[in-house]
């Protein structure tokens, strides 16, 4: 059973195996923090329009102050 030579060690054999390479968590949290900073510029945009919008309707007024 080379199963139960297996056992334990996974630490080393991963050390070895995927030295030089990005964790999966690692990865996972690049890619988070990359997709914040993308969606920011998104974010101010419609931030600014509804800023717009707001003003507009407030400027406008309702229908019995026309």
């Amino acid at each position: 059973m080379a199963f139960f030579g297996v056992v334990g060690n996974d630490r080393t054999l991963a050390s070895t195996t995927y030295s030089g390479r990005e964790s999966a968590s690692e990865r996972a949290a690049r890619r988070r923090r990359q997709g914040h900073h993308r969606s920011a510029v998104a974010a101010d945009r419609q931030g600014q329009a509804w800023a717009d919008a707001e003003r507009a309707r407030q400027d406008r007024g309702s229908w019995w102050r026309r």
